[in-house]
């Protein structure tokens, strides 16, 4: 039924600068599905454009492009037993507001990088169910530099030093091979990372020995579906959850001494993200797909560190085959949800007022070349 195996390869331009938090791949196991032996790999880009005002002075483009790049090898050990080994970048931010625009956050500063490792073992317990599970290793680093601030201090910056740590998944999935339909459930575990911080503020007048800053990479499941839904075409989707509520990045200074009390990230609500598309195989060698994808406005205040809120994305994508390889392309646009934010009305820069960022998108493309052997 190699016909049906179209929608693992076709969203491979899905993720934008816009997903649930600070979230970039959808944590995805499906590598672990295809037939036999079998390596990919993936690049992708992301060029979002976010921008706000406040009180009629503009912030320019705060959202810098990035880049996404991830492999996937699986082994098939025998017809019941296979093993997966997946490099993903699940989580990222680029901010770089821009200079001398007036606004309050103008030549603030973030970065945050992560990359992560996966094994997966799927044990197929009959020709319809199967059961997952395995270890995620995973790296995070973080910086950030922001000039002014509506707290006590001004000219903060701090250094999160890379750190490693692991967590797990487990996961189940119903097949129906006659009509192409797989169910799969997966649990990813949070992963707590303990990063050596360097901070300082008044533009380096105050400075505090290092301390470690504990980050909770957050827990999250995954619900993806796809079935046969006539000859040659393709039903598939999924649902996403992120234990967002439970992310909080505090660093030391920052909670005593900057901005008391307050957290540097954080986010007040959970987010589902749904995703829908269908694929059609046009010939033996070609298929497309058209997707799209779902997430709700929260409300509230977000932070200038990420003014989005919601998003609807759209996804056109195409798969060619050759032998034994398949070329897969597709490109994104996501139309990026309004949000305020709390930021110093100019131009005496004493009052805090609400920024509004609206009309934002972002535009991402992506191929993926996989190899079955």
């Amino acid at each position: 039924m190699q016909a049906w195996k179209l929608a693992a390869g076709m969203a491979v331009a899905a993720s934008t600068a816009t997903a649930g938090g600070i979230e970039r791949t959808a944590q995805s196991v499906a590598p672990i599905f295809e037939d036999g032996n079998y390596f990919e790999f993936s690049v992708g880009s992301v060029q979002p454009e976010i921008t706000g005002s406040v009180a009629g002075t503009a912030s320019g483009n705060m959202a810098a492009d990035y880049t996404q790049v991830g492999f996937a090898y699986k082994h098939q050990f025998s017809e019941k037993l296979s093993f997966a080994l997946i490099y993903d970048q699940p989580y990222g931010a680029d901010v770089a507001y821009p200079s001398g625009t007036g606004y309050s956050f103008a030549g603030a500063t973030a970065e945050l990088n992560t990359s992560a490792l996966t094994g997966v073992l799927r044990y197929k317990v009959n020709d319809n169910f199967s059961v997952h599970g395995g270890l995620r290793y995973q790296t995070m680093e973080a910086a950030i530099a922001i000039p002014v601030l509506a707290g006590n201090i001004a000219g903060y910056e701090a250094v999160g030093e890379s750190d490693g740590a692991t967590g797990y998944l487990v996961g189940v999935a119903y097949e129906i091979p006659d009509i192409a339909l797989r169910v799969a459930l997966t649990y990813n575990s949070s992963i707590k990372h303990e990063n050596v911080t360097t901070e300082s503020a008044g533009f380096g007048a105050i400075s505090i020995p290092s301390t470690v800053t504990e980050i909770n990479a957050p827990q999250s499941v995954n619900l993806d579906f796809q079935t046969g839904i006539a000859k040659d075409t393709l039903l598939f989707g999924g649902v996403r959850w992120v234990d967002w509520s439970e992310f909080d990045i505090t660093p030391t200074l920052f909670t005593t001494g900057v901005s008391p009390g307050s957290s540097l990230v954080a986010y007040d609500n959970d987010t589902y993200t749904y995703n829908i598309g269908v694929g059609r195989r046009f010939t033996e060698n070609f298929a497309a797909s058209v997707s799209m994808s779902y997430e709700a406005s929260q409300g509230g205040i977000s932070s200038n560190l990420g003014p989005t809120d919601g998003k609807f994305g759209v996804t056109i994508g195409g798969r060619y085959t050759m032998d034994n390889v398949t070329i897969s392309g597709g490109i994104n646009y996501t139309w990026i949800g309004d949000a305020n934010t709390n930021a110093l009305a100019p131009p005496a820069a004493a009052t805090l007022i609400q920024s509004d960022f609206n009309d934002n998108s972002a535009i991402g493309v992506g191929l993926r070349v996989g190899v079955t052997f």
